[in-house]
């Protein structure tokens, strides 16, 4: 498995450039960025050498369509999906994650005939360039409730919804903080084939009662209370080999300084990934 850093939890990076100095320079393997504004500034060439000079690869992008609201709102999002998926691939990159929230204003039926249609056409386009669609499920418990209806939530739901859709290049953004608040076990990591797995978030939760942990109330990997090491080994025995990317929310923007919280990082990725064996 690759070390990876999103640059959720790393404070005010100034550019990509350094996000990518930063994740070389400290011992990470993948980073998670926009593959396309890297080649519009470098070229592809360019992009390429700055990635190998460093050490990373492109871990994932992210969905650049909007497909949880309006129609519009989605047409005008698709229309920069192939140039997305285009650039993602000439980096070498073949995931591309967006999130399921548990919630929705309109009527839970509406949404998945609206949702399945607009992912399943997400996935036809990033399948002819070769990339998969991770879709992650969310599973604090505040925001089962936070809209009016009640979603998916569940790795079981996500995982039918999978076969409602239809695409092969459909799979999981599976996230240690989701995988916590959900109350899922090694036995549920391990019931899963790597396939599935298009992409992991890794994050740690504070010593709260699992009900209360918020979405946006995570903390470092090693700090707290998940079974991150149980977690990883878990992964490993299923055979995944991808990026394991740190995504860090938080009600408050950190103070330190990207340096330090890279630095921070690292000392939370060798303590698991270390008592881990990896």
């Amino acid at each position: 498995m690759l070390r990876g850093l999103t640059g959720a939890g790393l404070g005010r990076i100034e550019s990509d450039e350094r996000f990518i100095e930063l994740a070389g320079e400290y011992g990470f393997q993948a980073v998670d960025l926009d593959a396309g504004s890297l080649i519009n500034r470098h070229g592809v060439q360019k992009a390429r050498e700055l990635l190998a000079k460093n050490g990373v690869v492109i871990g994932s992008i992210g969905l650049p369509v909007e497909w949880r609201t309006t129609e519009e709102a989605f047409l005008e999002g698709l229309e920069k999906l192939a140039g997305a998926a285009a650039a993602a691939a000439e980096l070498g990159c073949m995931s591309c994650c967006t999130y399921i929230l548990p919630s929705t204003d309109l009527k839970a039926a509406r949404f998945m005939a609206l949702a399945t249609r607009r992912l399943r056409t997400c996935a036809q386009i990033l399948g002819a360039y070769g990339i998969r669609l991770g879709l992650e499920f969310v599973g604090p418990h505040h925001l089962r409730t936070r809209w009016a209806n009640p979603f998916i939530w569940t790795l079981e739901e996500t995982l039918e919804w999978f076969d409602a859709i239809g695409e092969s290049n459909v799979g999981l953004l599976f996230d240690s903080y989701h995988w916590y608040t959900n109350g899922l076990t090694i036995a549920d990591i391990e019931a899963l084939r790597a396939d599935q797995i298009v992409h992991v978030h890794i994050n740690d939760a504070p010593d709260v009662p699992v009900e209360e942990a918020l979405d946006n109330g995570r903390i470092y990997p090693g700090e707290g209370v998940i079974d991150l090491v149980g977690f990883l080994k878990a992964l490993d025995r299923i055979g995944y080999k991808g990026a394991v990317s740190q995504e860090i929310l938080t009600a408050e923007a950190p103070l330190q300084s990207p340096e330090e919280l890279v630095l921070r990082s690292k000392a939370g990725f060798d303590k698991v990934f270390g008592e881990a064996g990896l």
